[in-house]
């Protein structure tokens, strides 16, 4: 039997699009030190850092609020120092160029639902060149609860006036998988920043490492 095609897709995109995570991380690691004062372990890295906006980052890993004027700055400095890592370094995930052609021949619309700004945002879709596939954006600016909260993929799914359980996303972090599935999305996670048993325990229904198969779960 032929699955029943999704009304949309909804994307993450750092560690979606491209693989991209070290670099975060990395950025994350020096600023930590600088501004908080502290030494990041891989658990921090794993289980605070990945999925959500910096100010919720923070809070996860000091345990207090920041104040807006520092969470500002902090902010400006860590993205500031992603993307001088990154600079030129960006690479599509496997199979992406192909799948987002098959989704728009498909007449099915793809929408990003991340938590980066829209500097961020504009950065990586200029570099991997595929800004004009999707159809809308909800970035880490837009929103006043980032992911595990369900709100970013409600948003990104009302931007095409749909409910999320008509759409498949697709993230590749915990909280990012939380925050789709409590939404209702049908979640399809990437395996380039956690473990396909992570994932799935988080929600994921189905977990690739790239999107090579995309058919598969499309039509298969």
């Amino acid at each position: 039997m032929t699955r029943t095609l999704p009304k949309a897709v909804l994307f993450d995109m750092d560690g979606v699009l491209t693989a991209n995570n070290h670099f975060h991380r990395q950025a994350w690691k020096e600023l930590a030190l600088e501004l908080l004062g502290l030494e990041l372990s891989e658990h921090d890295l794993d289980t605070k850092v990945d999925g959500g906006r910096n100010p919720e980052i923070i809070e996860r890993l000091t345990g207090a609020a920041p104040e807006a004027g520092f969470a500002d700055r902090f902010h400006h400095a860590k993205e500031g120092r992603y993307r001088d890592l990154a600079r030129g370094q960006l690479r599509p995930v496997a199979g992406l160029a192909e799948y987002l052609s098959g989704l728009r021949d498909l007449g099915i619309p793809a929408v990003i639902v991340t938590s980066s700004d829209h500097i961020n945002t504009d950065f990586a879709l200029s570099a991997l060149e595929v800004a004009h596939f999707f159809a809308g954006r909800i970035t880490g600016d837009e929103v006043t609860r980032g992911k595990p909260d369900p709100q970013p993929y409600v948003m990104g799914a009302a931007l095409l006036g749909l409910s999320a359980a008509d759409c498949l996303a697709h993230e590749d972090a915990v909280n990012g998988v939380r925050s789709a599935a409590g939404a209702g999305c049908r979640v399809l996670a990437l395996s380039t920043t956690q473990s396909a048993e992570v994932l799935l325990k988080a929600g994921a229904a189905r977990v690739e490492p790239d999107f090579t198969g995309w058919r598969s779960w499309l039509e298969g």
